[in-house]
């Protein structure tokens, strides 16, 4: 597949997979907001509805909205990433796709539902209540953090030292 439409198709269903993730949890969970509505795993996982206006995790509680910036500006380099480079390798342009589809995701939650919904939850580790869209990005940073990674570690093609450009030294007949 075209790496560019790689990106347009991970970026869209992301996206539309969080949005209906969080709307199925909403109407589950009755708007109930910190109550488990379902229970996956007894005592490791479940499905609790919270709200958050903080950023990532639930951190930063009312500083969400000072995101929506960050978001469009996230967003919008990894759309601009994906158009200039398509040759870039397929682990870069979905990064990108994941990077951009989790600040879309939360930041559409801030524009229209005025807080972000999350709804996993690991209770055995006691794990702060999650979203796919923060998955995308938590994802997408450790995409990254391996890629640097990989690349610091590869050998280092040093280009040879040029030799000096000889210039014939002016001969003067007399």
């Amino acid at each position: 597949m075209n790496r560019r439409l790689m990106f347009w198709v991970m970026l869209i269903g992301l996206v539309a997979l969080d949005q209906g993730v969080k709307a199925w949890s909403r109407n589950a969970a009755d708007l109930t907001s910190n109550r488990t509505f379902l229970t996956l795993w007894p005592g490791v996982f479940e499905l609790r509805l919270t709200f958050n206006q903080g950023i990532a995790f639930g951190w930063f509680q009312g500083g969400g909205v000072f995101l929506a910036p960050i978001a469009v500006a996230i967003a919008g380099g990894a759309v601009w990433y994906n158009l200039r480079n398509p040759y870039e390798s397929r682990w870069a342009h979905a990064s990108a796709a994941l990077l951009a589809a989790g600040a879309l995701g939360n930041l559409y939650d801030r524009l229209f539902q005025h807080q972000v919904t999350d709804m996993f939850y690991f209770r055995l580790i006691d794990f702060p209540v999650f979203n796919v869209a923060d998955a995308c990005i938590t994802v997408a940073a450790c995409m990254l953090i391996v890629s640097w990674i990989r690349e610091a570690m590869q050998p280092q093609v040093m280009d040879p030292i040029p030799a000096p450009i000889e210039t014939p030294a002016a001969s003067i007949e007399s």
